[in-house]
């Protein structure tokens, strides 16, 4: 764990004395993260920046940037246009305070197992890779005791070994996929369709999304002939090949807002959705975020009403299987 300066450790002690003694250790570990916040800002953290972050007043925040200013001399202040003001540290000033703890780095391990197992082979090398290079910079004691403790949080969380089947994507596909995405060009493909296993050659798409989730993975793509998106399986695709033509987006389009039109990755005409939980599983059905947009209403009687809009029928019904008699579902047709 990274040591306070003795001067930053003075003046919490006294903001703690001018709040009257009652001010939480909390509030310590606020100006420790703040300190870290300065230093890896390049434009400098605002009095509005620690009000907003931290849920403190104005005079709050104007002691805790106090509070690093007089331990910290070396704080630059900084103007932007219109008079506002802000502080950073310059690089290197808090030297191994700023060193990641072990949540963070195991929460970066976490991600990379979870990665991996839905198929993304090239994305959690790279994450692992990145923890390689974070981890070299550490004393040779911290780094062993950080092996070890990441491992036995690893283990403890149950990500890296958790069965379930995923699909095989082959890293070329997705590598070149990214690369497209990225470089904003169209596409040449050959893929296989799911459900018919026709193969479609030189294909023509304008590569918006990757989309990773429980089983099946999708690339979510303007399709030139058909001139609509269109998802299309990742383990479907046989070539891909940039093209030197340029792909813009469709103006304001979200991937957020899209995805969250339907449930799961089935595409139909969208239903208003009610699924009536009975009341010996309601409070297990509550504690289940079933849609983004849902709005859940617990009953006299004890059951608990989900109402959301959404697309996917389909993928509703087969959720639906596993709370067995204990839901009734009723779906109607969206009129305006």
């Amino acid at each position: 764990m990274a040591v306070l300066p003795l001067t930053l450790l003075s003046s919490i002690a006294n903001l703690q004395k001018r709040a009257g003694g009652i001010m939480r250790y909390s509030r310590q570990e606020d100006l420790l993260r703040l300190a870290v916040r300065m230093q890896g800002s390049a434009e400098g953290i605002s009095l509005t920046d620690i009000e907003r972050e931290y849920g403190v007043s104005r005079r709050t925040a104007e002691r805790m940037r106090d509070a690093l200013l007089r331990a910290f001399p070396a704080i630059e202040e900084l103007t932007a246009e219109g008079g506002r003001k802000s502080w950073r540290f310059p690089p290197g000033t808090l030297g191994k305070m700023s060193e990641p703890t072990l949540d963070e780095l195991s929460a970066a391990q976490r991600a990379a197992a979870i990665t991996r197992r839905e198929g993304d082979e090239a994305s959690a090398e790279a994450l692992e890779s990145l923890l390689a290079k974070v981890q070299a910079m550490f004393s040779h004691d911290r780094r062993r005791r950080i092996a070890a403790d990441l491992e036995a949080q690893l283990l403890a969380d149950g990500v890296a070994f958790r069965p379930g089947p995923r699909e095989k994507i082959a890293p070329e596909i997705l590598k070149a996929l990214r690369e497209a995405i990225l470089a904003g060009v169209m596409i040449s493909a050959d893929h296989r369709a799911r459900g018919t296993g026709k193969l479609s050659r030189n294909t023509r798409l304008g590569p918006i999304a990757v989309l990773f989730g429980q089983g099946r993975q999708y690339l979510l793509a303007h399709s030139e002939y058909q001139d609509d998106l269109r998802l299309f399986a990742l383990t479907g695709f046989e070539r891909v090949s940039a093209l030197n033509e340029v792909f813009v987006r469709p103006e304001e389009f979200d991937v957020q807002e899209w995805l969250a039109e339907g449930f799961g990755m089935w595409r139909d005409d969208p239903v208003d959705v009610e699924w009536h939980f009975a009341p010996e599983v309601a409070e297990e059905a509550a504690g289940f975020v079933f849609h983004p947009r849902q709005h859940a209403e617990l009953l006299a009687d004890g059951a608990l009403l989900v109402r959301f809009r959404a697309c996917g029928r389909q993928e509703m019904e087969w959720y639906l299987a596993r709370w067995g008699d204990k839901v009734e579902a009723c779906y109607h047709p969206v009129t305006n």
